[in-house]
């Protein structure tokens, strides 16, 4: 898979898949002898798999934040990662929630088909993080009975955005896997749709660098 590289002026955002010179993931994995007995991760970029962008930690040294989870066989640890950014060579969203339809256990498919149904109805991009995303991806098995189908939503525009979110409630009420994940600004910004479709008057709102509390008007008012 070949992945455009981004533009010098263009700043990740958080969810983005990017990819890394293979001689910097080198010189970053021997410096984590912590790492040293996780045999995915000495070829991980090699293989084509990607990182993706989180928010800083407060332990972070200097870099863009990266990070990568490890299927569960491998124990799900989560991988934190800092890069510079002149060790970054490519970007990419994450993939589309149609992208991954193949991948999802076919219990999980007619739901997914009315929630791609949705998201055409509503003119939003449905696109896939966690378990899913990174089977996908990868072609290792994060899948379990117990995963949840994770999706980033854009945001509707404001006049159908309540009946988006009924309904997204109503499918996953007989849904056969919990449906998880936010509503994203273009900036980035994001919030998790249930709090949204709860109406609470504050919102937890993760950005590129924090997590905050939003009054609701804030967040809807900048969706347009």
């Amino acid at each position: 898979m070949n992945l455009p590289a981004p533009p010098s002026n263009q700043k990740l955002q958080r969810h983005q898949l990017v990819r890394v010179l293979p001689a910097a993931w080198d010189a970053w994995l021997a410096s984590r002898d912590d790492l040293a007995n996780e045999p995915l991760l000495s070829d991980w970029v090699r293989r084509g798999w990607p990182l993706i962008v989180r928010r800083p930690s407060p332990g972070d040294s200097t870099g863009l934040p990266l990070g990568l989870p490890l299927p569960p066989s491998a124990g799900k640890r989560r991988i934190a990662i800092q890069m510079r950014a002149e060790n970054i060579v490519a970007s990419e969203p994450l993939p589309t929630l149609a992208d991954c339809f193949d991948t999802a256990p076919s219990a999980w498919q007619p739901c997914m088909r009315q929630l791609l149904a949705l998201a055409k109805k509503d003119g939003v991009q449905a696109r896939v993080f966690g378990s899913l995303a990174w089977q996908r991806l990868t072609g290792l098995e994060y899948l379990s009975p117990r995963s949840d189908l994770d999706i980033i939503w854009t945001l509707p525009s404001l006049d159908v955005i309540h009946m988006f979110l009924a309904d997204l409630a109503e499918i996953e009420s007989h849904a056969p896997m919990r449906l998880d994940g936010e509503l994203v600004r273009t900036d980035g910004a994001g919030v998790n749709w249930r709090e949204l479709h709860a109406a609470a008057s504050e919102l937890v709102l993760k950005t590129a660098t924090d997590v905050i509390l939003c009054p609701r008007e804030s967040f809807m008012g900048t969706s347009s």
